[in-house]
């Protein structure tokens, strides 16, 4: 360990953590048993955290504010349950068909990443944000007014709902009924699934980070105008970002919908965008552990009110917290009190040589 760098130290560290954290949940499970509570709460634990580490890589990594994240999660939910749903005949092991389904979901995510930033990532700051906050609007309307049926001839779409049903074979069925969304949704997600989509996410993020693509997204955050000013491509970079994290957005919708059993297109609203954005703010920018905690914490933190019927105040808890983390995060006397703390578990590096009273440097 002492040969790997600082971000590869931090990379196994956090892949370390993840897999305790399964392995523990898993043995208590076997022993003592999760309450019901928390057993439904695993996989939306699992989804959210990956909806943290992609949008991350776009606010903490790339710097830009994207306030539409919900809708790439919602696309791949679509998508990835319609096909799940299509293909039950075809591959009958669950765990395949999820995994197909997230594959599909994301890639179609993907898709509206890059045909959304193409216009959006050539805008800096409030207009960016601004921009994605608007396309993740449109996506939803979208969604709300779609139609899809399936049968042996195959999908079929349309934005009028008279017009699919007539065009189905007989044993067709709708999957997609505009406002109504998607029901019957076979409940194939498990908290396995989840915990290796996470796994794949931080793999996809980390080696992203620590590339030369990286290294130039991070520049290019740093000062777009020296960075262009050497000769990156400061938009395609940036659109790489942009479509990793609406992929993995597009995966985590998948996984999130396929664990319930009914899912409608306002589930993934302006409200889902911004609660998003709270985890990686909780956590630190650019901080891929720090937004794990955060997700898991604050996705448990209503059912926990919930249970101890608080759930009236679980938007001033939110507001209490959140104030709280900023002053803390920018106490110059905690900072200082933090670092002092690093330092100590940090080793001392060696001195250089010295031969006749001088270094060799």
């Amino acid at each position: 360990m002492k040969k790997l760098s600082k971000q590869s130290r931090t990379s196994f560290f956090t892949y370390g953590g993840v897999i305790l954290a399964y392995v523990l949940l898993q043995l208590y499970n076997g022993q003592v048993g999760l309450s019901s509570m928390i057993q439904g709460l695993l996989v939306p634990i699992c989804a959210y955290v990956t909806m943290a580490l992609a949008l991350n890589l776009v606010v903490g990594v790339s710097g830009e504010l994207s306030l539409g994240h919900a809708g790439f999660m919602s696309v791949g939910a679509f998508s990835g349950t319609a096909a799940a749903i299509a293909l039950q005949g075809v591959i009958p092991l669950a765990p395949l068909r999820l995994a197909v389904a997230m594959v599909i979901g994301a890639l179609f995510a993907a898709l509206a990443g890059f045909l959304i930033g193409i216009p959006v990532l050539r805008l800096n700051g409030d207009y960016l944000a601004i921009v994605t906050l608007a396309f993740g609007e449109i996506i939803k309307s979208v969604l709300n007014n779609l139609y899809v049926g399936f049968d042996t001839t195959g999908f079929h779409f349309s934005f009028l709902a008279d017009t699919v049903s007539p065009r189905m074979a007989e044993g067709g069925k709708l999957i997609i009924g505009g406002p109504m969304g998607i029901s019957g949704i076979p409940i194939i997600s498990t908290f396995t699934a989840g915990v290796v989509l996470v796994l794949v996410a931080l793999v996809v993020i980390f080696n992203l980070v620590n590339s030369r693509a990286g290294r130039a997204i991070m520049a290019a955050r740093d000062n777009r105008i020296a960075a262009e000013s050497v000769g990156i491509n400061v938009t395609k970079y940036k659109m790489i970002a942009f479509v990793i994290s609406a992929a993995l957005a597009g995966a985590a919708g998948s996984l999130y919908t396929m664990s319930l059993s009914t899912i409608v297109a306002n589930k993934f609203d302006f409200n889902t965008s911004i609660l998003i954005l709270v985890f990686v703010v909780l956590g630190g920018m650019g901080n891929m552990w720090g937004a794990i905690l955060s997700a898991t914490f604050l996705t448990l933190l209503p059912e926990l009110l919930r249970k101890f019927n608080l759930d009236q105040y679980r938007m001033l808890v939110y507001a209490v917290v959140l104030i709280l983390v900023m002053i803390a995060t920018n106490n110059p006397f905690l900072q200082r009190v933090a670092g002092n703390a690093a330092a100590r578990f940090k080793r001392k590096k060696p001195a250089p040589a010295v031969e006749g009273g001088q270094s060799h440097e």
